[in-house]
């Protein structure tokens, strides 16, 4: 094995540093400006190349750690008086986490070069570092290493959206980090509870995610840390009612960091209860299995229902987040194999094409500078290529078959409809469809159809090959997962597995494994 292989998680997540070190040292001055713009742009993009081996040695048997099935592990002594290790590996869930993140944090990167003209040394340093906490959330098994990328985090993004975002941007910043805030406190506390009943129970100091799933842990005490955790990740997600934060964050949010805030922060959320909530506490996951489907479809049809009456573009991409979440979550927490499988697909989906729709915002409110509906009409006449960008992602949010966000809704519908008790919930998953293709084909052709009687549209340029380049792999990926889901879904059978088995045992056929070993 070589070396990169070995400590290929190492470089995938902290090779975002090496851009860091090298725009500190880069000289300051607005004619150094593109240089740095350079850098971080280069840096993102090997970042996603390196992150490729992953998936070509992913089923290679010298990368697979027997015991657990995890793949790449990195495992070393860090914090002996504690029981904390430094312990990165990566299963079928992770892979596609991370690669969506190597991939978007690139494309938003690219998406800053003209919007940023500001402070841009920072402003590329707090991306990467971004970037890197991240990663490390979704590569970390030890609880404490989870919990230290998670605050990570935290900082950078106040920071963009702080420094660099619009109008009421200070008070958007401190209400995301005070509400992520509570939520990892609490999250911290639940932490602490699972590690000091494993010591208890083993006699061994240790915050190992996976040996705390292998737990038996008492009902009752289930109920209180699942609660705690719980509001950690709810947050994050964001579930209603904890979504006030979002919209005001990405409203004023750059256009780059609205991006990565929807494609993958916000993914963070639903991961944890992937990872955590459901193998950890499965029992207290079913006892609390009726509230969380309501708060789910509260979450579908309230987002549907706001982002329909918003005015301004951002907004209403903002709530049919909180609408397309909720349809994640309806799936992830109904735990049959296909509703589970669908809800992780449904989260890779929306990353790509809730990602795409606030580039489409960015970009045409870079060349008008409002982001108000009733300013615009008749682009397509003289924006075609962007036109055609705008419909495919669009199609893609709503879940057109050919593309990719009609895979994880059918998949998650008809696993919620396999749930013999919960059923009748899958009528409610397709009200926000039939809702969410009513707000978005609306701003659609409120935006590109009609006459172009505004003389300030009148002479907007099309796409330019910077822009179109943020949007070719993720049209792509719109198409390949609608086509041929079967590339992403083979990475995800044996984690759902192991999940359902833990979550609802016996309770439904465990989805077929095929590994294709090399030799």
């Amino acid at each position: 094995m070589s070396f990169f292989m070995e400590n290929i998680l190492n470089f995938v997540c902290f090779f975002p540093l090496i851009g860091v070190v090298l725009i500190v040292l880069w000289p300051k001055g607005k004619e150094h400006e593109n240089g740095v713009k350079w850098i971080a742009n280069i840096v993102a993009l090997i970042g996603f190349l390196i992150s490729i081996p992953l998936i070509t040695a992913f089923n290679d048997p010298r990368y697979i750690d027997t015991a657990t099935g995890m793949r790449f592990v990195i495992r070393k002594s860090w914090i002996d008086a504690i029981g904390a290790q430094y312990y990165f590996a990566i299963d079928g869930i992770s892979l596609l986490l991370v690669l969506l993140t190597t991939l978007l944090g690139f494309i938003a990167i690219l998406s800053s070069w003209s919007a940023i003209t500001e402070r841009v040394k920072e402003y590329y340093c707090y991306f990467l570092i971004l970037q890197v906490g991240m990663l490390g959330v979704f590569m970390a098994f030890d609880f404490f290493l989870f919990y230290v990328f998670w605050e990570v985090m935290l900082v950078p993004m106040y920071f963009i959206i702080g420094v660099w975002g619009g109008p009421r941007k200070l008070y958007a910043a401190i209400k995301f980090f005070l509400y992520t805030l509570a939520g990892s406190v609490l999250l911290l506390l639940g932490i602490l509870a699972l590690y000091f009943y494993q010591h208890s129970v083993t006699g061994v100091w240790s915050f190992d995610i996976l040996r705390m799933q292998q737990l038996s842990i008492p009902l009752e005490l289930q109920q209180w840390i699942f609660l705690a955790l719980f509001f950690g990740f709810a947050i994050k997600v964001p579930m209603f009612p904890f979504h006030t934060w979002l919209p005001d964050a990405h409203v004023e949010a750059p256009t780059a960091g609205s991006v990565i805030l929807a494609a993958i922060l916000l993914k963070m959320g639903t991961y944890g209860f992937v990872r955590l909530s459901l193998p950890i506490l499965p029992e207290a996951t079913m006892e609390f299995l009726p509230w969380l489907l309501v708060l789910s479809v509260i979450g579908i049809i309230y987002g549907a229902l706001v982002a329909m009456m918003q005015k301004d573009m951002k907004k209403l991409v903002a709530y049919s987040s909180v609408s397309h979440l909720g349809f994640c979550m309806l799936g992830v927490f109904v735990a049959t194999p296909v509703a589970l499988e669908g809800g992780i697909l449904q989260m890779i989906n929306h990353g790509i094409s809730t990602g795409a729709l606030f580039l489409i915002v960015g970009i045409i409110y870079e060349r008008r500078h409002t982001r108000m509906i009733a300013d615009y009409g008749g682009l397509s006449h003289i924006m075609p290529v962007f036109a055609t960008v705008f419909l495919i992602m669009t199609l893609s949010s709503i879940g057109m078959p050919t593309l990719n966000g009609f895979i994880g809704e059918f998949m998650v519908l008809q696993g919620v409809f396999a749930d013999p008790i919960y059923k009748l919930w899958a009528l409610f998953g397709v009200l926000g469809i039939v809702l969410g293709a009513a707000y978005m084909l609306w701003l659609y052709q409120r935006v590109m159809f009609g006459q172009l009687d505004d003389p300030e549209n009148r002479n907007f340029p099309d796409l330019n090959w910077r822009e179109l380049t943020t949007f070719v792999p993720l049209i792509i990926l719109a198409f390949w997962i609608g086509l041929y889901p079967k590339t992403f879904l083979d990475y995800l059978h044996a984690p759902v597995n192991q999940i359902v088995e833990r979550v609802r045992p016996g309770e439904f056929p465990l989805l077929p494994v095929q590994v294709a070993v090399k030799e």
